[in-house]
């Protein structure tokens, strides 16, 4: 098949979880012998960095950016408002995409145009004037539920208000797109729920986060340490990353580094704020972005991720899974992973709970081999690259 990828950020690097799931939808593509052309929009926040990509890369996916300048303003926000549009999607729109996308469509056939994330939706009409191609909205997950609570955890009832308010038109607009697309995907279960119930007579389907375990190469056997390292990796440009954190670093680590008091966190990832970086000290380490996530978190033990928002599948959950790490997070970084609390990761929603489960991984270091082992047995069964690359393309077929 010929498909078209229209992402809202450059896939490759991979240098958060949203761009692992887009690039290795292509990879499995790829892999499988479809014809795939990126098209991508680049922003301050995901530059283009063509420079780090293979010339084989660029060449099998004929990969191309427009760069949108999607910086907040005041004024641009306002009027979004008053036209009612979702002014957290069209900071995405530019006339220069809409140039360059019709060019594409004139000149190429495409049987699937893949909308990756609703922050492409707006370039909809665009696509339906311009091609006969069938158009899959791929949700990464459901947006205007991570803003609903980024609202509801907000300390000040301004932003808090603020927030509420952009999130309606959000909601509205993310909903509307049911409509308006030949067919859908999410992530996780719980998002296909969400968008079936909403619109029962869109095709819909779920393909989960593929994971060639190539890739994830680990030692046969995973030794406890004697003084196990905790660990975060993820994106700090990300609120609900920060907001979890901030939680975590205040009402969690000091509780546990009573208990033990050479205990170590490591936070890594880009682009890490003054709110988190205010927290270094020799127990808290800043490690910043790392060159090889996969070596970072193979040297680290147990993988932390405090989130207090949020909505779909933790991508970085997936990948500490398929390296045999232990996880400790909370039922919304759980959310669409058919996981078994206590099996395959641990699942903690209090400050109490957190605490107790990592003392109990401390004083019992052997639980971190069977979690390890049972995650990338789960990884392996749930997230194979070529099973859900099959997966996706009997979809496609299925709406064509």
């Amino acid at each position: 098949m010929r498909v078209l990828q229209l992402c809202h950020k450059p896939p490759m690097p991979p240098v958060d979880g949203g761009c692992i799931a887009i690039n290795n939808i292509t990879q499995g593509l790829l892999n499988d012998g479809h014809q795939v052309k990126l098209l991508s929009l680049a922003t301050q926040k995901h530059p283009c960095q063509k420079e780090r990509l293979s010339a084989d890369y660029v060449e099998k996916t004929q990969f191309e950016t427009v760069f949108v300048d999607t910086k907040v303003k005041f004024w641009d926000a306002l009027a979004s408002f008053l036209k009612g549009q979702s002014y957290h999607v069209y900071r995405f729109y530019t006339k220069e995409m809409v140039q360059r996308l019709t060019k594409v469509l004139q000149e190429n056939d495409f049987d699937i145009i893949q909308l990756e994330s609703i922050f492409v939706a707006p370039y909809i009409n665009v696509i339906r004037k311009h091609s006969k191609a069938k158009i899959v909205l791929r949700l990464h997950n459901v947006e205007h539920i991570i803003w609903e609570r980024i609202a509801r955890n907000h300390v000040s009832w301004f932003k808090k208000f603020v927030l509420k308010q952009m999130n309606r038109q959000l909601k509205r607009y993310e909903c509307s797109l049911m409509n308006k697309v030949d067919g859908y995907m999410t992530i996780s279960d719980v998002d296909y729920d969400f968008f079936h119930a909403l619109a029962p007579n869109t095709p819909g389907t779920v393909i989960p986060f593929a994971v060639d375990l190539d890739n994830y190469e680990i030692e046969d056997e995973y030794i406890p340490s004697d003084q196990p390292e905790l660990f975060h990796l993820g994106s700090m440009n990300w609120m609900p990353n920060v907001e979890g954190l901030e939680w975590f670093l205040e009402d969690v680590f000091p509780a546990i580094l009573e208990k033990f008091p050479s205990l170590t966190f490591t936070m890594a990832g880009r682009s890490i704020p003054e709110s988190l970086q205010r927290f270094a000290s020799d127990h808290v380490i800043i490690a910043g972005e790392v060159e090889s996530a996969n070596e970072f978190m193979l040297s680290k033990d147990i993988m932390i991720v405090p989130l207090l928002s949020g909505s779909g599948i933790r991508i970085k959950i997936i990948e500490g899974m398929a390296l045999g790490k232990t996880i400790i997070t909370t039922s919304i970084g759980a959310e669409g992973l058919n996981v078994e609390n206590g099996k395959h990761i641990f699942i903690a929603d209090t400050a109490e709970e957190f605490i107790a489960v990592i003392e109990k991984c401390i004083k019992t270091p052997d639980i971190c081999t069977i979690i390890g082992e049972n995650a990338r047995h789960y990884v392996a069964l749930n997230h194979n690259i070529e099973v859900v690359t099959q997966e996706l393309v009997d979809f496609y077929h299925e709406i064509s």
